[in-house]
């Protein structure tokens, strides 16, 4: 019985450590290199684990696209959740 409290009900967005933090911002720079830097504000960044979840909004599904695999190109990142919405026009 004791067990069964032990555990703590995972979120579905824990805090990020400070590794996490770094990824994160290594990932948001990533970005803004390959996507520039107006598109890389309008996306959200979080890790944990190395594991990316990217949100947000893009101008089109090219560049949604661009954004997550210059993501899968920072050191650390294990997979990348891409959440990033295309702005209807």
């Amino acid at each position: 019985m004791l067990a069964a409290c032990a555990g703590e009900p995972k979120s579905s967005h824990p805090p990020e450590s400070g590794s996490d933090a770094a990824l994160s911002a290594r990932v948001k720079a990533a970005l803004a290199t390959d996507v520039g830097a107006r598109a890389a504000g309008a996306v959200n960044v979080s890790s944990y684990g190395g594991v990316v979840e990217l949100s947000g909004f893009a101008d089109s599904e090219a560049q949604a696209s661009r954004a997550a695999q210059a993501a899968k190109k920072v050191q650390g990142v294990r997979s990348i959740r891409n959440e990033i919405r295309v702005k209807s026009s």
